[in-house]
């Protein structure tokens, strides 16, 4: 399959969960204590909190563009609350960031991402990160696995650019380095990345195959789909 970007790249802009990180290793203890906390110890509550979140109780997987694939935690407590959570939206909101920044402290690499992160930047790519997680759990994960010195730019919902799939954020980091929307690459896992990219003007939206997303739900925006960021290096040097 062959693809073009619509400009030169001169950046590459990731979403976190299921595109750098494997979602549901990562995810699927902190999402279960945080529907627990939603619930207020109610574990029937918790299950269905869950699965209107689109985890599965049982299994732990995750649902593509669910809430707890692609929503905040603001967007996901108001979700919480109109499926049974008897919290008002301005308590349970900041305990769902809290639980998410402490996921932060365990996240699995799909890949070796100081190895990744080291050929791209040698390629001369400057690389960032935009996700619907809080800047402060992005910025954790980022330090426990030893990326700082790679990332030029981090946006999180809280971050001041709009929630996905805005396009806020991609304009963010285009800003920042003082290039044009067209010549960053969007690389992501849930449609909301694909929607963000094209509602900025970026140069090249590219799905991974590696999340929550399906191949036929990211294609639908995606100019190409691969199987996950491992794949970036040969991909660019087509």
């Amino acid at each position: 399959m062959t693809w073009q970007a619509r400009a030169p790249l001169k950046a590459i802009l990731f979403d976190k969960d299921g595109t750098l990180v494997d979602f549901d290793r990562t995810w699927a203890e902190t999402n279960r204590k945080s529907a627990l906390l939603a619930a207020d110890g109610d574990a029937a509550l918790a299950d269905r909190l869950l699965r209107a979140c689109g985890m599965d109780p049982e299994t732990g997987a995750t649902a593509g563009d669910s809430m707890f694939a692609a929503a905040n935690a603001t967007e996901i407590a108001a979700h919480m609350i109109s499926h049974g959570s008897p919290f008002a939206l301005a308590d349970l909101s900041p305990m769902l960031d809290a639980a998410f920044v402490e996921g932060a402290e365990k996240p699995w690499p799909i890949c070796d991402l100081d190895q990744l992160m080291g050929e791209l930047r040698t390629a001369g790519y400057k690389l960032g990160i935009a996700s619907s997680d809080g800047e402060s759990g992005i910025r954790r994960t980022v330090e426990v696995l030893g990326l700082g010195h790679h990332i030029d730019f981090i946006a999180g919902y809280d971050s001041g650019h709009g929630p996905k799939p805005e396009p806020g954020m991609l304009l963010g980091f285009a800003t920042h380095l003082g290039v044009a929307p067209a010549e960053i690459m969007m690389v992501g896992d849930n449609k909301h990345d694909m929607e963000m990219a094209r509602a900025a003007g970026a140069g090249a939206a590219i799905g991974v195959l590696s999340g929550t997303g399906t191949r036929e739900a990211l294609s639908q925006l995606a100019d190409i789909c691969i199987g996950s960021v491992a794949d970036l290096p040969s991909l660019l040097a087509r």
